[in-house]
């Protein structure tokens, strides 16, 4: 009984923290990309190069996501 106890509790961190990383990710996709609008409005002669720079900030933001789903495979296979 104890294993499927301690099993179960594992499916429900790993589940909670893939969770949490997709939350964390989407608020900072749209905040970055909110920003960006903003500065581009403000600016519209920088848009190249503020598009450029969300591009790649909203491709760093959402590497934690998919690394947190790589992770909870693994702890899923150990279980």
């Amino acid at each position: 009984m104890a294993v499927e106890v301690g099993s179960g509790l594992v499916a429900m961190g790993t589940a909670l923290a893939v969770g949490l990383a997709a939350i964390g990710a989407g608020v900072g996709d749209g905040m970055v990309t909110g920003k960006t609008v903003e500065s581009i409005a403000r600016q519209p002669e920088a848009r190249g190069v503020l598009q450029t720079t969300m591009f790649i900030s909203v491709g760093l933001i959402e590497a934690l996501p998919i690394i947190a789903v790589v992770i909870a495979f693994m702890l899923l296979g150990k279980m």
